[in-house]
């Protein structure tokens, strides 16, 4: 067996409000921001590819009043990274030291991404990692599962899809993939020795 993990949700605590309550003392007013202006299809558009600076310069013109806490969304995304997972990574050492071969398929900007193996050295224990901005595909296309299977040499009806959420998951099973939903962090050791011989 082989384990294709995401990242988000998975290994971190990614949130943009965990950096957007510090800036906006109104929750409404955040809860707005998040949903209509730095929201998730444009975040998204980034983890495809698109350039920072092309998502600043198509959503300022929108929201001109917001331009400073739109500049403020790329400039601190660690920041919106309340931390780690300990149970994944833990589960991560053990898998490896069993000798499974373990890799991340992940919808990221390739401009966020970059500087993360080094600030994350769990990262190095991956056999490799396929970040979506990075080859312009993003999850549930179909085109980035196959990219990873062919990248990785993965046969899918032995290799363990780990995902948070729901749309990759399905994607993942209609490529023959086993899969985990993974709803809660904490009980990813159950769910992964489930698939352990």
């Amino acid at each position: 067996m082989k384990f294709l993990f995401d990242l988000g949700g998975v290994f971190f605590d990614w949130d943009p409000n965990h950096f957007y309550k510090n800036v906006f003392e109104n929750i409404e007013e955040r809860e707005f921001f998040l949903a209509e202006v730095c929201n998730d299809y444009w975040n998204v558009q980034q983890d495809a590819g698109r350039s920072i600076a092309e998502a600043e310069l198509e959503l300022i013109p929108k929201f001109p009043h917001y331009e400073k806490e739109i500049k403020m969304y790329y400039k601190n995304h660690r920041k919106m990274i309340r931390g780690i997972f300990e149970e994944s990574v833990d589960i991560l050492k053990k898998l490896k030291n069993k000798n499974y071969e373990c890799y991340v398929l992940s919808n990221w900007s390739a401009e966020t991404f970059a500087g993360m193996i080094d600030d994350y050295p769990f990262l190095k224990l991956f056999d490799g990692l396929l970040i979506s901005g990075e080859d312009k595909l993003i999850k549930p296309d179909h085109a980035i599962y196959q990219l990873a299977r062919d990248r990785f040499n993965l046969n899918p009806e032995e290799t363990v899809f780990i995902d948070d959420k729901r749309e990759n998951i399905e994607a993942a099973k209609g490529l023959d993939f086993k899969t985990i939903h993974l709803t809660d962090p904490n009980i990813i050791k159950t769910e992964i020795k489930k698939f352990l011989v």
